[in-house]
Protein backbone atom coordinates (compact mmCIF):
# COMPACT_ATOMS: atom_id res chain seq x y z
CA UNK A 1 0.00 0.00 0.00
CA UNK A 2 1.26 3.47 -0.85
CA UNK A 3 2.34 5.51 2.16
CA UNK A 4 1.42 9.18 1.90
CA UNK A 5 3.32 12.11 3.35
CA UNK A 6 6.75 10.58 3.98
CA UNK A 7 9.88 12.73 3.62
CA UNK A 8 12.18 12.40 0.64
CA UNK A 9 15.18 10.30 1.71
CA UNK A 10 17.93 8.15 0.22
CA UNK A 11 19.39 4.94 1.66
CA UNK A 12 22.35 2.86 0.57
CA UNK A 13 22.21 -0.90 0.08
CA UNK A 14 24.77 -3.75 0.24
CA UNK A 15 25.27 -3.30 -3.52
CA UNK A 16 27.53 -0.26 -4.12
CA UNK A 17 25.67 2.44 -6.02
CA UNK A 18 22.25 0.81 -5.64
CA UNK A 19 20.15 3.38 -3.80
CA UNK A 20 16.64 3.15 -2.35
CA UNK A 21 14.69 6.41 -2.49
CA UNK A 22 11.63 7.09 -0.37
CA UNK A 23 9.36 9.39 -2.38
CA UNK A 24 6.79 11.80 -0.91
CA UNK A 25 3.36 10.96 -2.33
CA UNK A 26 0.49 13.40 -1.83
CA UNK A 27 -3.00 11.90 -1.89
CA UNK A 28 -6.63 12.96 -1.58
CA UNK A 29 -9.99 11.49 -2.67
CA UNK A 30 -9.09 12.15 -6.31
CA UNK A 31 -5.92 10.02 -6.22
CA UNK A 32 -2.30 10.93 -5.64
CA UNK A 33 0.62 12.99 -7.00
CA UNK A 34 4.39 12.61 -6.66
CA UNK A 35 7.57 14.14 -8.01
CA UNK A 36 9.04 11.03 -9.55
CA UNK A 37 12.42 12.56 -10.46
CA UNK A 38 13.32 15.92 -8.93
CA UNK A 39 16.90 16.47 -9.94
CA UNK A 40 17.82 19.33 -7.59
CA UNK A 41 16.45 17.66 -4.48
CA UNK A 42 17.88 14.24 -5.28
CA UNK A 43 21.34 15.58 -6.09
CA UNK A 44 21.34 17.38 -2.75
CA UNK A 45 20.81 13.99 -1.07
CA UNK A 46 23.73 12.39 -2.92
CA UNK A 47 21.94 10.76 -5.86
CA UNK A 48 24.13 10.95 -8.99
CA UNK A 49 23.05 13.21 -11.81
CA UNK A 50 21.75 10.56 -14.18
CA UNK A 51 21.07 12.94 -17.08
CA UNK A 52 18.48 10.54 -18.47
CA UNK A 53 17.81 10.28 -22.19
CA UNK A 54 14.83 7.92 -22.28
CA UNK A 55 11.77 6.96 -20.22
CA UNK A 56 10.53 3.34 -20.52
CA UNK A 57 7.29 1.92 -19.14
CA UNK A 58 6.45 -1.75 -18.64
CA UNK A 59 2.79 -2.73 -18.14
CA UNK A 60 2.11 -6.06 -16.43
CA UNK A 61 -1.37 -7.57 -16.65
CA UNK A 62 -1.29 -10.19 -13.96
CA UNK A 63 0.05 -10.81 -10.47
CA UNK A 64 3.23 -12.85 -10.68
CA UNK A 65 4.55 -11.47 -13.95
CA UNK A 66 8.33 -11.80 -13.52
CA UNK A 67 11.05 -10.18 -15.62
CA UNK A 68 14.88 -10.30 -15.52
CA UNK A 69 17.59 -10.64 -14.37
CA UNK A 70 19.12 -8.11 -16.80
CA UNK A 71 22.31 -6.09 -16.31
CA UNK A 72 22.62 -3.31 -18.84
CA UNK A 73 25.33 -0.80 -19.80
CA UNK A 74 23.53 2.23 -18.39
CA UNK A 75 22.17 3.54 -15.11
CA UNK A 76 18.44 3.38 -14.36
CA UNK A 77 15.99 5.15 -12.07
CA UNK A 78 13.25 2.62 -11.36
CA UNK A 79 9.84 3.43 -9.89
CA UNK A 80 6.25 2.23 -9.95
CA UNK A 81 3.37 4.29 -11.31
CA UNK A 82 0.59 1.83 -10.38
CA UNK A 83 0.47 -1.32 -8.30
CA UNK A 84 3.48 -2.81 -6.57
CA UNK A 85 6.41 -5.08 -7.32
CA UNK A 86 8.94 -7.23 -5.54
CA UNK A 87 12.29 -6.08 -6.89
CA UNK A 88 15.50 -8.13 -6.85
CA UNK A 89 18.91 -6.81 -7.79
CA UNK A 90 22.17 -8.73 -8.20
CA UNK A 91 25.59 -7.17 -8.62
CA UNK A 92 27.02 -8.67 -11.81
CA UNK A 93 29.98 -6.32 -12.01
CA UNK A 94 33.51 -7.64 -11.69
CA UNK A 95 34.77 -7.11 -8.14
CA UNK A 96 34.34 -8.08 -4.52
CA UNK A 97 30.56 -7.64 -4.54
CA UNK A 98 29.93 -9.85 -7.57
CA UNK A 99 26.82 -11.92 -6.74
CA UNK A 100 25.65 -9.62 -3.92
CA UNK A 101 21.84 -9.39 -3.82
CA UNK A 102 19.28 -6.93 -2.52
CA UNK A 103 15.49 -7.13 -2.54
CA UNK A 104 12.71 -4.68 -1.71
CA UNK A 105 9.08 -4.01 -2.45
CA UNK A 106 8.39 -0.95 -4.57
CA UNK A 107 5.18 1.02 -4.85
CA UNK A 108 4.58 4.58 -5.98
CA UNK A 109 6.27 5.82 -2.79
CA UNK A 110 9.63 4.10 -3.31
CA UNK A 111 12.18 4.13 -6.14
CA UNK A 112 15.60 2.63 -6.80
CA UNK A 113 18.73 3.88 -8.60
CA UNK A 114 20.28 0.89 -10.39
CA UNK A 115 23.91 1.35 -11.53
CA UNK A 116 25.29 0.05 -14.78
CA UNK A 117 26.12 -3.66 -14.51
CA UNK A 118 23.73 -4.46 -11.65
CA UNK A 119 21.14 -7.06 -12.63
CA UNK A 120 17.58 -5.79 -12.39
CA UNK A 121 14.48 -7.95 -12.03
CA UNK A 122 11.00 -7.75 -10.56
CA UNK A 123 7.79 -9.64 -9.90
CA UNK A 124 4.42 -7.89 -10.00
CA UNK A 125 2.42 -8.15 -6.78
CA UNK A 126 -0.76 -6.50 -8.06
CA UNK A 127 -2.71 -6.62 -11.31
CA UNK A 128 -2.18 -3.91 -13.91
CA UNK A 129 1.17 -2.90 -12.46
CA UNK A 130 2.96 -0.11 -14.28
CA UNK A 131 6.74 -0.22 -13.88
CA UNK A 132 8.70 2.77 -15.16
CA UNK A 133 12.40 3.43 -15.55
CA UNK A 134 14.51 6.35 -16.71
CA UNK A 135 17.75 5.35 -18.45
CA UNK A 136 20.97 7.21 -19.18
CA UNK A 137 21.68 5.83 -22.66
CA UNK A 138 19.87 4.60 -25.74
CA UNK A 139 19.74 0.94 -26.60
CA UNK A 140 22.46 -0.19 -29.01
CA UNK A 141 23.31 -3.55 -30.55
CA UNK A 142 26.97 -2.68 -29.93
CA UNK A 143 26.46 -2.47 -26.18
CA UNK A 144 27.31 -5.24 -23.71
CA UNK A 145 24.57 -6.96 -21.73
CA UNK A 146 24.77 -9.55 -18.97
CA UNK A 147 21.99 -11.84 -17.77
CA UNK A 148 21.39 -14.15 -14.81
CA UNK A 149 18.82 -16.90 -14.38
CA UNK A 150 15.89 -15.95 -12.14
CA UNK A 151 16.11 -19.32 -10.37
CA UNK A 152 19.86 -19.31 -9.77
CA UNK A 153 20.55 -21.28 -6.59
CA UNK A 154 23.65 -19.32 -5.64
CA UNK A 155 21.93 -15.97 -5.21
CA UNK A 156 18.76 -17.78 -4.05
CA UNK A 157 16.25 -14.96 -4.42
CA UNK A 158 13.24 -15.60 -2.18
CA UNK A 159 10.50 -14.79 -4.69
CA UNK A 160 7.12 -14.13 -3.00
CA UNK A 161 5.38 -16.09 -5.74
CA UNK A 162 7.09 -19.35 -6.80
CA UNK A 163 8.59 -19.04 -10.25
CA UNK A 164 6.75 -22.12 -11.50
CA UNK A 165 3.52 -20.21 -10.91
CA UNK A 166 4.68 -17.05 -12.72
CA UNK A 167 4.45 -15.64 -16.21
CA UNK A 168 8.07 -15.61 -17.46
CA UNK A 169 9.36 -15.29 -21.00
CA UNK A 170 11.17 -18.23 -22.57
CA UNK A 171 14.22 -16.02 -23.04
CA UNK A 172 14.38 -15.13 -19.34
CA UNK A 173 14.07 -18.81 -18.37
CA UNK A 174 17.15 -19.63 -20.44
CA UNK A 175 19.54 -17.15 -18.84
CA UNK A 176 22.72 -18.74 -17.38
CA UNK A 177 23.48 -19.50 -13.71
CA UNK A 178 25.87 -17.25 -11.79
CA UNK A 179 28.73 -19.70 -12.31
CA UNK A 180 28.48 -19.16 -16.07
CA UNK A 181 28.05 -15.38 -16.00
CA UNK A 182 30.92 -13.29 -17.36
CA UNK A 183 31.22 -10.36 -14.92
CA UNK A 184 30.28 -6.97 -16.26
CA UNK A 185 33.48 -5.09 -17.00
CA UNK A 186 33.98 -1.44 -16.05
CA UNK A 187 33.72 1.21 -18.69
CA UNK A 188 37.07 2.06 -20.18
CA UNK A 189 39.29 5.02 -19.44
CA UNK A 190 41.46 6.64 -22.11
CA UNK A 191 44.73 8.45 -21.37
CA UNK A 192 45.84 10.74 -24.21
CA UNK A 193 49.37 12.11 -24.28
CA UNK A 194 50.51 8.79 -22.85
CA UNK A 195 54.18 9.23 -23.73
CA UNK A 196 54.74 12.52 -21.90
CA UNK A 197 56.02 12.92 -18.35
CA UNK A 198 52.54 12.69 -16.86
CA UNK A 199 51.41 10.05 -19.35
CA UNK A 200 54.24 7.75 -18.32
CA UNK A 201 53.41 8.34 -14.65
CA UNK A 202 49.79 7.43 -15.35
CA UNK A 203 50.93 4.24 -17.06
CA UNK A 204 52.71 3.30 -13.83
CA UNK A 205 49.85 4.37 -11.56
CA UNK A 206 47.27 2.44 -13.61
CA UNK A 207 49.49 -0.55 -14.35
CA UNK A 208 47.53 -3.78 -14.50
CA UNK A 209 44.11 -2.18 -14.96
CA UNK A 210 42.85 -3.80 -18.13
CA UNK A 211 40.09 -1.25 -18.68
CA UNK A 212 42.55 1.61 -19.27
CA UNK A 213 43.74 2.48 -22.79
CA UNK A 214 46.72 4.69 -23.58
CA UNK A 215 47.11 6.77 -26.72
CA UNK A 216 49.79 9.07 -28.09
CA UNK A 217 50.03 11.23 -31.20
CA UNK A 218 50.86 8.16 -33.32
CA UNK A 219 47.69 6.30 -32.33
CA UNK A 220 45.21 9.16 -31.78
CA UNK A 221 45.51 12.68 -33.16
CA UNK A 222 43.34 14.70 -30.79
CA UNK A 223 43.63 17.79 -33.00
CA UNK A 224 41.38 16.04 -35.54
CA UNK A 225 37.67 15.19 -35.35
CA UNK A 226 37.23 12.50 -32.70
CA UNK A 227 33.56 11.63 -33.13
CA UNK A 228 34.34 8.26 -34.77
CA UNK A 229 37.81 7.73 -33.32
CA UNK A 230 36.73 5.33 -30.57
CA UNK A 231 33.62 3.37 -29.53
CA UNK A 232 32.86 6.09 -26.98
CA UNK A 233 29.88 4.21 -25.49
CA UNK A 234 32.43 1.86 -23.93
CA UNK A 235 34.25 4.67 -22.10
CA UNK A 236 33.49 6.76 -19.05
CA UNK A 237 36.68 8.82 -18.61
CA UNK A 238 39.19 10.69 -20.76
CA UNK A 239 42.40 11.89 -19.11
CA UNK A 240 44.05 14.59 -21.19
CA UNK A 241 47.76 14.45 -20.41
CA UNK A 242 48.69 15.97 -23.78
CA UNK A 243 49.89 19.56 -24.01
CA UNK A 244 52.16 21.90 -25.92
CA UNK A 245 54.60 23.06 -23.21
CA UNK A 246 57.39 24.85 -25.11
CA UNK A 247 56.59 28.19 -23.47
CA UNK A 248 59.24 30.24 -25.29
CA UNK A 249 58.67 28.64 -28.68
CA UNK A 250 54.97 29.46 -28.26
CA UNK A 251 55.93 33.13 -28.71
CA UNK A 252 57.01 32.42 -32.31
CA UNK A 253 54.64 32.36 -35.27
CA UNK A 254 54.83 28.58 -35.74
CA UNK A 255 54.85 27.90 -32.01
CA UNK A 256 51.79 30.05 -31.42
CA UNK A 257 49.80 28.07 -33.98
CA UNK A 258 50.97 24.75 -32.52
CA UNK A 259 50.14 25.83 -28.96
CA UNK A 260 46.61 26.86 -29.92
CA UNK A 261 46.12 23.66 -31.91
CA UNK A 262 47.14 21.32 -29.05
CA UNK A 263 46.12 23.31 -25.99
CA UNK A 264 42.82 24.69 -27.29
CA UNK A 265 41.50 23.02 -30.45
CA UNK A 266 42.32 19.52 -29.18
CA UNK A 267 40.68 20.27 -25.84
CA UNK A 268 37.57 21.40 -27.70
CA UNK A 269 37.53 18.07 -29.57
CA UNK A 270 37.83 16.11 -26.33
CA UNK A 271 35.20 18.26 -24.60
CA UNK A 272 32.78 17.72 -27.47
CA UNK A 273 33.11 13.95 -27.23
CA UNK A 274 32.93 13.97 -23.42
CA UNK A 275 29.77 16.07 -23.40
CA UNK A 276 28.01 14.09 -26.11
CA UNK A 277 28.74 10.72 -24.49
CA UNK A 278 28.49 11.85 -20.84
CA UNK A 279 32.14 11.08 -20.09
CA UNK A 280 34.30 12.53 -17.35
CA UNK A 281 37.06 14.74 -18.77
CA UNK A 282 40.23 15.14 -16.72
CA UNK A 283 42.24 18.09 -18.00
CA UNK A 284 45.65 19.27 -16.82
CA UNK A 285 46.15 23.00 -16.44
CA UNK A 286 49.05 25.22 -15.38
CA UNK A 287 50.13 28.00 -13.05
CA UNK A 288 50.78 29.99 -16.25
CA UNK A 289 47.08 30.86 -16.43
CA UNK A 290 47.93 33.45 -13.74
CA UNK A 291 50.19 36.51 -13.98
CA UNK A 292 51.90 35.61 -10.70
CA UNK A 293 51.18 38.87 -8.88
CA UNK A 294 49.28 36.91 -6.20
CA UNK A 295 51.60 34.99 -3.90
CA UNK A 296 49.29 31.97 -3.47
CA UNK A 297 46.73 31.04 -6.11
CA UNK A 298 43.30 29.62 -5.28
CA UNK A 299 41.07 27.74 -7.70
CA UNK A 300 38.60 30.55 -8.35
CA UNK A 301 41.18 33.28 -8.96
CA UNK A 302 40.45 35.14 -12.22
CA UNK A 303 42.55 34.00 -15.18
CA UNK A 304 45.30 36.49 -16.06
CA UNK A 305 47.77 34.77 -18.42
CA UNK A 306 50.84 36.67 -19.55
CA UNK A 307 52.20 34.84 -22.59
CA UNK A 308 50.88 32.71 -25.44
CA UNK A 309 51.34 29.43 -23.59
CA UNK A 310 49.41 30.73 -20.58
CA UNK A 311 46.71 32.14 -22.84
CA UNK A 312 46.21 28.78 -24.56
CA UNK A 313 46.08 26.94 -21.24
CA UNK A 314 43.52 29.43 -19.93
CA UNK A 315 41.39 28.98 -23.06
CA UNK A 316 41.64 25.20 -22.67
CA UNK A 317 40.48 25.49 -19.06
CA UNK A 318 37.39 27.42 -20.07
CA UNK A 319 36.52 24.85 -22.72
CA UNK A 320 37.08 21.88 -20.38
CA UNK A 321 34.88 23.53 -17.75
CA UNK A 322 31.88 23.32 -20.11
CA UNK A 323 31.87 19.51 -19.81
CA UNK A 324 29.28 18.62 -17.14
CA UNK A 325 31.61 16.02 -15.59
CA UNK A 326 35.08 17.55 -15.48
CA UNK A 327 38.16 17.69 -13.31
CA UNK A 328 40.65 20.43 -14.13
CA UNK A 329 43.91 19.90 -12.26
CA UNK A 330 45.96 23.06 -12.13
CA UNK A 331 49.61 22.27 -11.45
CA UNK A 332 53.09 23.81 -11.51
CA UNK A 333 56.73 22.98 -12.21
CA UNK A 334 56.15 19.35 -13.26
CA UNK A 335 59.03 16.90 -12.86
CA UNK A 336 58.80 13.38 -14.24
CA UNK A 337 60.36 10.76 -16.47
CA UNK A 338 62.23 12.69 -19.13
CA UNK A 339 64.16 15.90 -19.61
CA UNK A 340 63.37 18.38 -16.83
CA UNK A 341 64.90 20.93 -14.46
CA UNK A 342 65.89 18.49 -11.72
CA UNK A 343 67.63 16.11 -14.12
CA UNK A 344 69.42 19.04 -15.73
CA UNK A 345 70.71 20.33 -12.39
CA UNK A 346 71.80 16.85 -11.31
CA UNK A 347 73.66 16.42 -14.60
CA UNK A 348 75.38 19.82 -14.27
CA UNK A 349 76.42 18.97 -10.73
CA UNK A 350 78.00 15.69 -11.84
CA UNK A 351 79.75 17.29 -14.84
CA UNK A 352 81.27 20.10 -12.80
CA UNK A 353 79.22 22.87 -14.41
CA UNK A 354 78.29 25.78 -12.13
CA UNK A 355 74.92 27.14 -13.30
CA UNK A 356 73.23 30.51 -12.98
CA UNK A 357 69.63 29.93 -11.90
CA UNK A 358 66.65 32.26 -11.58
CA UNK A 359 65.98 33.31 -7.99
CA UNK A 360 62.93 35.59 -8.31
CA UNK A 361 60.32 33.03 -9.42
CA UNK A 362 58.73 31.16 -6.54
CA UNK A 363 56.63 28.02 -6.26
CA UNK A 364 56.62 24.29 -5.53
CA UNK A 365 57.63 21.32 -7.64
CA UNK A 366 55.02 18.82 -8.79
CA UNK A 367 56.30 15.30 -9.36
CA UNK A 368 54.37 13.53 -12.07
CA UNK A 369 53.98 10.40 -9.94
CA UNK A 370 52.15 12.42 -7.28
CA UNK A 371 50.06 14.25 -9.89
CA UNK A 372 49.05 10.89 -11.36
CA UNK A 373 48.04 9.66 -7.91
CA UNK A 374 45.89 12.78 -7.44
CA UNK A 375 44.13 12.07 -10.75
CA UNK A 376 43.43 8.46 -9.76
CA UNK A 377 42.18 9.66 -6.37
CA UNK A 378 39.69 12.09 -7.92
CA UNK A 379 38.26 9.80 -10.58
CA UNK A 380 37.97 6.79 -8.27
CA UNK A 381 36.35 8.65 -5.36
CA UNK A 382 33.37 10.87 -4.81
CA UNK A 383 35.09 14.24 -5.17
CA UNK A 384 32.86 16.92 -6.67
CA UNK A 385 33.66 17.89 -10.24
CA UNK A 386 35.52 21.16 -10.75
CA UNK A 387 38.96 22.77 -10.59
CA UNK A 388 41.63 21.52 -8.19
CA UNK A 389 45.12 22.83 -7.49
CA UNK A 390 47.65 20.00 -7.32
CA UNK A 391 51.35 20.25 -6.54
CA UNK A 392 53.65 18.81 -3.95
CA UNK A 393 53.52 20.43 -0.52
CA UNK A 394 56.13 22.10 1.64
CA UNK A 395 58.00 25.41 1.71
CA UNK A 396 57.78 27.83 -1.21
CA UNK A 397 61.16 27.97 -2.97
CA UNK A 398 62.79 29.70 -5.91
CA UNK A 399 64.31 27.81 -8.82
CA UNK A 400 67.77 28.68 -7.48
CA UNK A 401 66.93 27.26 -4.05
CA UNK A 402 65.69 24.05 -5.64
CA UNK A 403 68.84 23.83 -7.76
CA UNK A 404 71.00 24.19 -4.65
CA UNK A 405 69.02 21.44 -2.93
CA UNK A 406 69.58 19.15 -5.94
CA UNK A 407 73.32 19.82 -5.79
CA UNK A 408 73.29 19.08 -2.06
CA UNK A 409 71.37 15.81 -2.45
CA UNK A 410 73.74 14.75 -5.22
CA UNK A 411 76.72 15.30 -2.89
CA UNK A 412 77.95 18.58 -4.36
CA UNK A 413 78.51 22.07 -2.99
CA UNK A 414 75.23 24.01 -3.34
CA UNK A 415 77.21 27.27 -3.43
CA UNK A 416 78.19 26.36 -6.97
CA UNK A 417 74.68 27.57 -7.98
CA UNK A 418 74.61 31.33 -8.59
CA UNK A 419 71.20 33.01 -8.05
CA UNK A 420 70.26 35.61 -10.69
CA UNK A 421 67.19 37.61 -11.62
CA UNK A 422 64.93 36.56 -14.46
CA UNK A 423 65.94 39.67 -16.36
CA UNK A 424 69.64 38.89 -16.01
CA UNK A 425 69.20 35.24 -16.91
CA UNK A 426 67.46 36.03 -20.22
CA UNK A 427 69.46 39.15 -21.04
CA UNK A 428 71.58 37.44 -23.69
CA UNK A 429 69.05 34.93 -24.98
CA UNK A 430 68.65 35.10 -28.75
CA UNK A 431 64.96 34.73 -29.59
CA UNK A 432 61.56 35.28 -27.99
CA UNK A 433 61.14 34.66 -24.27
CA UNK A 434 57.75 34.08 -22.69
CA UNK A 435 56.95 36.07 -19.54
CA UNK A 436 56.93 33.90 -16.43
CA UNK A 437 54.70 34.24 -13.36
CA UNK A 438 56.68 35.56 -10.39
CA UNK A 439 54.59 33.51 -7.97
CA UNK A 440 53.42 30.03 -8.94
CA UNK A 441 52.46 28.64 -5.53
CA UNK A 442 49.07 26.89 -5.52
CA UNK A 443 46.77 26.68 -2.51
CA UNK A 444 46.17 22.98 -1.77
CA UNK A 445 43.30 23.19 0.71
CA UNK A 446 40.62 22.04 -1.74
CA UNK A 447 42.39 18.84 -2.86
CA UNK A 448 43.14 18.05 0.80
CA UNK A 449 39.44 18.24 1.62
CA UNK A 450 38.83 15.35 -0.77
CA UNK A 451 41.10 13.15 1.34
CA UNK A 452 44.24 13.50 -0.78
CA UNK A 453 47.41 14.50 1.06
CA UNK A 454 50.10 15.99 -1.22
CA UNK A 455 53.57 14.69 -0.46
CA UNK A 456 56.18 17.15 0.78
CA UNK A 457 58.20 18.33 -2.23
CA UNK A 458 61.56 17.75 -0.57
CA UNK A 459 60.69 14.14 0.25
CA UNK A 460 59.46 13.68 -3.31
CA UNK A 461 62.70 15.22 -4.60
CA UNK A 462 64.81 12.83 -2.55
CA UNK A 463 62.77 9.87 -3.79
CA UNK A 464 63.07 11.07 -7.37
CA UNK A 465 66.85 11.51 -7.26
CA UNK A 466 67.23 8.09 -5.65
CA UNK A 467 65.56 6.57 -8.71
CA UNK A 468 67.63 8.50 -11.27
Amino acid sequence: MTEFGKDLSVAETPIPGLLVIELPVHGDPRGWFKENWQREKLLALGVPDLRVVQNNISFNNDVGTTRGIHAEPWDKFVSVAHGSIFGAWVDLRAGDTFGQTFTAELGPDRAVVVPRGVGNSYQSLAPDTVYTYLVTDHWSAESDYTFLNLADETVAIDWPIPLDQCEISDKDRQHPPLSAVTPFTPRRALVVGANGQLGRALRAALDGQEHVDFADIDTLDITEDLSQARPWRQYDTIINAAAYTAVDRAETLEGRAAAWRVNVEAVANLARVATEHRLTLVHISSDYVFDGTTEIHVEDEPLTPLGVYGQTKAAGDLIASTVPQHYILRTSWVIGDGSNFVRTMASLAERGVDPRVVDDQHGRLTFSQDLAEAIVHLISGDAPYGVYNVSNDGPVLSWAQIARRVFELCGHDPERVTPVTTEAYYANVDGPVSPRPTHSTLDLAKIRRTGFTPLDADIALQNYLARC
